[in-house]
């Protein structure tokens, strides 16, 4: 039975095959490599769309509901609430196998094969520090591709896919590491590569990824202009409260944003406009709710960090979609301060699985940045103070995982060691 290599990620998915001595990576979408893992649910509708199509929905504003990052619920209890969604009660786990399963169909029409078997990705780690969550996170994930009509279903833990993939064009003989942030969890494997094999020395993950990066950008600079770090008057007496923070911190977390459309949400964010010192930013949150763009904002929010990490000095957090002419600068010194301590978590990770591995720095020759994730500009930044000898490496950055995970759906001997 032919094995489906699948990269299930929480911002974006893609699914390959062993072809040959190579990897034939599935087109899912318009003839590209990855798709978004998004869905969306037209409003009167069941027929949900997934991936840049479900992106475009929401954007052009046609009334629906619309979800991505579902990974990132995998082992909570949110993935099993029943919620009224494209026209019917049903859980995220439903949502997330039926993403599954228009995987499965759109290859099985690419290919014109049948495919039952699935060898998917899975962080080190899909909760750190919490081995009953983690164990959970695989069941559910295990659970939805069953009932996404796959009979079975192994997992190889995402870093080292990597690893397996990117030995082919680093020299042999030599100490990587690969660094694979994505968009919910950090994954860390130590390897060595040598006569066509890959040995993992170590690993290690925690969760933490681009979604947080996103988060803490919009907590920084978006929120505050909605009416965060503001105060209430107090209905009764003199004093006054602060805003509270728990709603914007759903409104700036992909996967929270859209259980926040909800009457008792409304109703709060009704009342504090009404008793806001500064009234106007609240009651752009009040319309933010009642329009339900949230997701838009999420959107500018992950525009603006791209064009601060690039080449140019500043990018900007447009938000038209709240208020006409409404933007929050963002430097690439904001940048920094903004995320200095999920660098600095990162930095550990990586220091945590040297000692895993029992290795020095020293003896790190090759850093594989892997997950769109690992672009940003302080990732680089700080494996290379973390590996000053090393030489970073971001080829394939976006397809390394699933081209590691056909390549050990192959039987290939080079997987022997990671498996």
């Amino acid at each position: 039975m032919i094995t489906l290599a699948i990269d299930f990620g929480t911002s974006n998915s893609a699914v390959a095959l062993p072809h040959g001595a190579g990897v034939y990576r599935v087109p899912l979408e318009r003839g590209n490599d990855t798709l978004p893992t998004a869905v969306f649910f037209p409003e009167g509708s069941n027929r949900m769309r997934i991936g840049a199509s479900a992106g475009e929905a929401l954007i052009s504003g046609e009334e629906g509901r619309y979800m991505r990052a579902l990974k990132s619920v995998l082992g909570l209890p949110l993935l099993h609430e029943k919620r009224l969604i494209g026209g019917r009660r049903q859980t995220l786990a439903d949502i997330i196998a039926a993403f599954l399963a228009e995987l499965r169909v759109r290859s099985e029409a690419a290919t014109g094969l049948t495919l039952r078997r699935a060898l998917s990705g899975r962080p080190v780690h899909f909760h750190t520090a919490d081995p009953e969550k983690d164990a959970q996170a695989e069941a559910d994930l295990r659970a939805c591709y069953l009932a996404a009509g796959f009979e079975a279903v192994e997992f190889l833990a995402e870093p080292e896919a990597a690893a397996i993939a990117s030995h082919r064009s680093g020299p042999s003989g030599r100490v990587g590491l690969i660094v694979d942030i994505g968009g919910g969890t950090s994954d860390f494997s130590l390897f060595r590569a040598e006569g066509g094999r890959v040995e993992i020395l170590a690993s290690h993950g925690i969760r933490l990824g681009g979604t947080d990066f996103d988060q803490a950008l919009s907590l920084a600079h978006v929120m505050p202009l909605l009416g965060l770090g503001g105060e209430l008057r107090r209905e009764m007496g003199d004093g006054r409260l602060p805003v509270p923070r728990a709603p914007f911190v759903d409104l700036a977390s992909w996967a929270k944003i859209p259980f926040l459309y909800a009457p008792e949400t409304r109703r709060l964010a009704a009342d504090m406009a009404r008793m806001a010192v500064e009234p106007e930013r609240l009651e752009r949150f009040r319309s933010v709710l009642e329009h339900e763009t949230g997701h838009q904002i999420a959107f500018a929010v992950e525009r603006g960090k791209i064009a601060a990490n690039g080449q140019g000095p500043a990018g900007r957090i447009l938000l038209d979609v709240v208020e006409m002419g409404l933007s929050a600068g963002l430097t690439q010194e904001d940048l920094g301060q903004a995320l200095a301590s999920h660098r600095t978590a990162l930095g550990e990770a990586a220091a945590e699985t040297m000692t895993l591995a029992g290795l020095t720095p020293a003896q790190v020759e090759d850093v594989v940045l892997v997950g769109g994730s690992s672009l940003m500009r302080f990732v680089g930044d700080e494996m290379r103070a973390r590996f000053p000898g090393a030489a970073i490496r971001t080829e394939n950055a976006f397809t390394a995982i699933v081209d590691g995970l056909a390549i050990a759906a192959g039987g290939s001997p080079a997987t022997a060691a990671a498996r």
